[in-house]
């Protein structure tokens, strides 16, 4: 299928403004590039709060002053090399909004300045910090649910499996879940847009260096069927036209291979990172409305 026509048009204009390709820059000066072209986001939100999340920075999103709000914790995208608070506010703002649940988004360590398993590690701690801190938070520790998109879904999906705190819910927005890159849609979609399976292959390496691709708690897709067994509830979301698209659809199957109750909804005409722009895309728009209310309706159990 072709590019949806508003997808077409964002590319057009990002086209237009040009900037370094991924694959050929180093870390660095990418990440100053991409931090630079970070639009501020003016939604409204009861309270929002910078805070340490067992010594992970973190921000905290409050749609109302109840303090028995459930929480999704949130890791962002970028490749395990780029992202942070500032590039996933406008997301978290939308999510605390449409939920009517906090959400608290994870500053994880970053590659390559810190490799697999650092965001992982940072991962899991801030959620047991969460946890164990639901009251500071105004929060329900009964209900926490995790969630992320690209290497955000990537953590979250591995935090989902090794379960440190009851969790209720997952949502995956186009997860990365193969780091061997051998689904059949980094060959199809291998140019893009957006995500190229070049530029993968770079966030890929500066990432893992030398560990082991397969590892679970960098490939959720090799995890053995014992870890997804019990898990909690999920969402999987991916684009058409992304090279994530097809580890992101198997992993929800083997989901619900072993007994878990998973949706898997593909925006056709979609790109990777379309998740991100619900302001300008109708399908982004849809996609904040589902990923809210099925994590707002576990939570809300």
């Amino acid at each position: 299928m072709a590019l949806h026509p508003q997808a077409q048009t964002i590319l057009e204009i990002m086209a237009a403004a040009g900037g370094p390709v991924i694959h050929e820059s180093e870390p660095v000066a990418f990440r100053e590039y991409y931090n630079s072209r970070i639009a501020p986001s003016n939604e409204p939100v009861h309270e929002i709060r910078d805070i340490s999340a067992g010594g992970v920075p973190s921000r905290l999103y409050r749609p109302s002053a109840d303090t028995n709000l459930g929480l999704l914790v949130y890791y962002h995208g970028g490749g395990w090399v780029i992202g942070g608070l500032d590039s996933h506010d406008l997301v978290c703002r939308s999510l605390a909004n449409r939920m009517g649940h906090a959400v608290l988004s994870v500053d994880y360590r970053l590659a390559p300045e810190h490799v697999f398993p650092a965001a992982v590690e940072d991962s899991l701690c801030s959620l047991r910090w969460a946890y164990e801190n639901a009251s500071e938070l105004g929060i329900n520790p009964d209900r926490i649910a995790v969630g992320g998109d690209s290497a955000g879904g990537n953590l979250a999906a591995i935090v989902a499996q090794q379960r440190p705190v009851p969790l209720v819910f997952q949502m995956l927005i186009y997860p990365s879940t193969d780091m061997t890159q051998s689904f059949a849609s980094h060959v199809e979609n291998a140019a893009g847009p957006v995500l190229t399976d070049k530029a993968m292959e770079w966030f890929i390496g500066h990432y893992m260096a030398d560990s082991d691709k397969k590892d679970p708690l960098a490939s959720p897709h090799f995890a053995p069927d014992s870890l997804l067994k019990g898990a909690p509830p999920a969402l999987i979301i991916t684009a058409e036209l992304d090279p994530l698209r097809d580890e992101g659809e198997e992993y929800g199957r083997r989901l619900i291979a072993n007994g878990v109750t998973a949706s898997i909804v593909r925006f056709n005409g979609m790109f990777h990172s379309f998740f991100g722009m619900p302001h300008l895309l109708d399908d982004a728009n849809s996609a904040h409305t589902i990923a809210a209310a099925m994590t707002a309706k576990a939570l809300s159990a």
